[in-house]
Formats: structure tokens, sequence, C-alpha cells
């Protein structure tokens, strides 16, 4: 079978040199495929990988906060006892009390905006300048309003008509995340006069485990009517991640368009040759080719012109993929990730098969060509 192959491989290999322009505009088809499909494959792997890694850690929250619709307003403490006991021993539950208040930054005029009681941030947060804890006065700000109204430790604002001294500038935090501080005035929640908690955050340490504790909640707190929601930041990623699955496959199909196109090319390619070939094709069926023979032949020079505009094409996608992930993520390496890896494989395969099958009906057509026919013509 191999001594039968290989002569197969070294005919196809001439008879395709002897048009090598017309061979050459054929592979160009199979290439231009090539790099579409794998490009905007990995184009959507970069923008998704890129887009969660906004979403930052998050997966792993959970934000639990009264159902105004059943006229319950507040968390009370038996509820955050509640939240505490289906919580893992690891998780991290922090109560939140909310208010609007007038705020007043460098005796600038008063803006409302809500302020937020936490009992201990510390739990939540990390300073950028100066110490979360202990907390039982003054104020923690978030990066954004620091950067905004240029304050730092032991700056002055004004939160209701009484001066309150700023503590620490906070870290910056996951932007789609519930405890994101950025944008926040935070007080001790000892200066709060109600009683009840505006919403409960809490963290557990893999998104598995938030996804138990939530619906532990749920089964205690909404058992007679649904007093609470609990918005599970797990679930925003995991639809994230779907969306983006859809829009790839949809990026990769619309792609695949320019594989059929080079498959037409290749087949309108193949038939030519079968046509200017014909005498030729009758010899050798008169000198003892089987059909078999002959459509190897044919189907081995579109193998050929698959397999080499593939591999041009691999070449190309692996350098586009460089420069997508390079500005896109910020890391060029990052196009050898496995999702990428698939996308050029299958753009690989896709197109040697998109050959094959264009090569498919004029090998056919040419191997059954009667051996008397073709030598009349």
């Amino acid at each position: 079978m191999a001594g039968r192959f290989f002569p197969a491989a070294l005919m196809a290999r001439r008879n395709l040199t002897r048009t090598k322009m017309r061979s050459l505009l054929a592979s160009l088809g199979i290439v231009i495929g090539v790099v579409a499909i794998a490009s905007l494959g990995m184009f959507g792997v970069a923008l998704q990988y890129s887009f969660t890694q906004n979403l930052g850690n998050v997966g792993n929250q959970l934000t639990v906060y009264p159902n105004s619709g059943e006229n319950v307003t507040e968390l009370t403490e038996r509820d955050i006892r509640t939240i505490r006991r289906e919580a893992s021993p690891t998780a991290t539950v922090s109560p939140v009390k909310t208010r609007a208040e007038p705020v007043s930054y460098n005796r600038e005029d008063a803006v409302r905006k809500t302020i937020y009681g936490i009992e201990n941030p510390g739990e939540l947060y990390e300073a950028k300048e100066g110490r979360v804890s202990p907390f039982r006065s003054g104020a923690l700000v978030g990066s954004s309003v620091a950067e905004a109204h240029d304050l730092h430790p032991g700056s002055q604002i004004t939160i209701n008509g009484t001066s309150v001294r700023i503590r620490a500038v906070l870290e910056e935090g996951d932007a789609f995340s519930s405890t994101n501080p950025d944008n926040r005035v935070i007080v001790p929640a000892t200066s709060f006069s109600q009683s009840g908690y505006s919403e409960a955050y809490v963290i557990e340490s893999t998104g598995t485990q938030a996804n138990e504790t939530a619906m532990g909640i749920r089964d205690s707190l909404n058992d007679r009517e649904q007093r609470v929601f609990v918005r599970e930041l797990g679930s925003l990623v995991d639809t994230i991640e779907e969306q983006f699955q859809i829009i790839n496959t949809v990026l990769a199909g619309i792609a695949s368009i320019s594989l059929l196109v080079a498959g037409i090319s290749i087949l309108n390619v193949m038939l030519m040759s079968t046509v200017e070939r014909r005498e030729e094709i009758g010899v050798l069926r008169a000198v003892g080719y089987q059909k078999r023979d002959v459509l190897k032949v044919m189907l081995m020079e579109a193998t050929l012109l698959g397999f080499l505009g593939g591999i041009a094409g691999v070449i190309l996608s692996l350098g586009a993929g460089l420069a997508i992930n390079h500005y896109a993520v910020g890391d060029a390496m990052a196009v050898f990730r496995l999702p990428n890896a698939w996308y050029v494989g299958a753009a690989f395969a896709f197109g040697v098969l998109t050959s094959i099958v264009s090569g498919l009906y004029p090998a056919w057509k040419a191997a059954s060509e009667e051996p008397v026919d073709a030598l009349r013509g």
C-alpha cells in the first residue's frame, strides 16, 4: 500500500507544479479561510478572556437583600444570624447599612450620596493609603472618590453637616463586584440609628460553595414567603461566558464561508485539470492503472492543496493571534492557550477536509473516464 501511496503523492506534486500559478491561487483560498476561522476564533477567545478578567474573582460572591415587593424593607439581626448559619465556616459575612446623606468634599457644594455602614470593613477591603482597621470613627473612601476630590488620609469631608476625617483610601475593587468600593464613602455601622440592614455580602471560598450557600439562604428565609433575594455573581459570569461561546461560534461560522469559497475554487481547478489531462488519464488507464489509482492521484492533488494552504494559514494565524492577544489581553503568549489551539487545529482540519471534499467529484469524473474515450478525445 505504501508503494502505491508515495508514487501517487509524487505524481500529484508533479501535476500541481506544472500549473504553479493556478495551484497557488487555489491554495490561497484555503490560506485565507484558515486564517479567517482561526483569527476570528482567537479574537473571540481574547475578548472573552479580557472581559472575564475585568469581572475579577466575583464568582464566589453573594448579595442578600430584602424583597420590597413583599413589604420587607430591611434585613433583621435574626436574618443575619440565619445567613451566617447557612454560610460555610470559612465564609465572610458582612451586613451593610445604607442611607442617603449630603456630602461635601473640600468645602465644595454638597451632593447627595449613599453612605455605607460596615462593622468590619477590613474583612472586605485593603487600604491603598492609611489603615482600615480598627474602624470606630472617621470614614473610608474609594479610590475613584479620592482621585476625583484629591482626598488622602487626614483629609476632611462633611457628611450631613458633620466634619469627618478620612482614615484610609481603599484599593480598587472588581468592576462587577457588589462590594466594589471605588465610588463609596464608608462609615462605622454604629453611626447609623437604624437597627436593620440594607443588604449583606457573603464571600465564599469557591463558586460551588457560594451556590450551595445561596440555596440554603433561600430555603431558610423564603420558606413561607419570598422575603429576600439572593444575587449570585457566579451565575452572571456563567451567563456571560455562554454568550461569548455563542459569539465565537457565529464568528467561526462566518469565517467558514471563505473556506467554502476556497472549496469551489479547488473544485474548479480540479475540473479544469481533469479536462486538460484527459488524454494523459486515458494513457494511464490503458497501461494498467485502475480506477482507484487515478482516483488516488486526483484526491492526492486536492489533499496537497489543502494541506499546504492549511500549513501556511496556521503560520499566519499564529502571527495574527500573537498580535491580537498582545493588544487585547496584554500577553502575546496567551495565543498558546487551549481554546486558541482548538480553533487553529479546527481551522486546519476544516481546510484540508474542504479540499478533499471539493476534489471528490473531479477525481471520480477522471477515474470513471473510459480509456478508449479518453484517448479518442
